[in-house]
């Protein structure tokens, strides 16, 4: 099973909106509501719909939200039905055919599950029009040296094979110790104080989140920065967020 139908069942199921998800789309990416507003953006990879989102109530002109399974799909429209200007439409990332249509295309917590991360940037590239924004999250390797080490042969040689219902009734036996050592020790890191805000059901939502892909790159900052400019990338900036789990790659057309 391809990791977009994994994701269409976790989507299916946890497909609520929560405000502090606006925090956390702030922090993966640095936009602000001036920078989106009156712009035509692209969401590739839109899951349920919760990073297009903010931009649209901030004031985006446009959002265009793709993803490559009907039950993702299904929650993204149901996620932003209340925005006319959005579009939620299947299309698989590496076979992209916009040509200079948006002025910032991002791309959040997605590029890292992709087997031709590259040949997704040049997509995003050719989407954009002159001098239009590539905003990018993906995976730090740094700051999650314990996933790599510890849940990610876990994920490789066996979760990322199960039948889904297996895999999230299993990511319960992480999620419940996690989600009361955040609660009691608010900490240490400042990744699980973050995680200490976080429902039960959000935090399970994010074990299983770990354990379902076919595909989950945990890069380094030199390999964000080479595999943006070998797809022609141009005034590349990655940056590490503020919990230091992940990177922000930015850059134009």
């Amino acid at each position: 099973m391809a990791s977009e139908e994994r994701f269409g069942y976790e989507w299916e199921k946890y497909a609520d909106m929560d405000p502090m998800y606006e925090k956390q789309f702030r922090n993966w990416t640095n936009l602000t509501p001036e920078s989106v507003a009156g712009k035509d953006m692209l969401d590739a990879g839109c899951g349920m719909g919760r990073n297009s989102y903010w931009p649209l109530s901030w004031g985006a002109k446009s959002v265009t939200g793709i993803d490559n399974d009907e039950r993702t799909l299904a929650s993204a429209q149901k996620t932003l039905a209340e925005f006319p200007n959005a579009t939620v439409t299947r299309c698989d990332i590496s076979n992209i055919q916009w040509e200079n249509q948006f002025d910032i295309v991002m791309c959040i917590g997605v590029l890292h599950h992709l087997r031709n991360p590259e040949l997704a940037l040049k997509n995003f590239c050719r989407a954009l029009r002159p001098e239009g924004k590539i905003v990018i999250w993906v995976y730090s390797y740094e700051g999650n040296e314990w996933i790599v080490r510890f849940v990610d042969p876990i994920r490789k040689a066996i979760t990322s094979k199960l039948p889904l219902p297996i895999v999230h009734f299993l990511a319960y036996f992480c999620s419940i110790p996690l989600y009361l050592f955040v609660k009691i020790f608010r900490g240490p890191s400042p990744y699980l104080k973050q995680l200490s805000t976080f429902r039960l059901y959000h935090i399970n939502s994010i074990v299983f989140d770990q354990l379902i892909p076919a595909v989950a790159n945990y890069w380094r900052r030199d390999e964000v920065f080479a595999l943006a400019q070998h797809a022609g990338v141009k005034n590349i900036s990655v940056e590490p967020t503020k919990e230091g789990t992940g990177w922000i790659l930015t850059g134009t057309k």
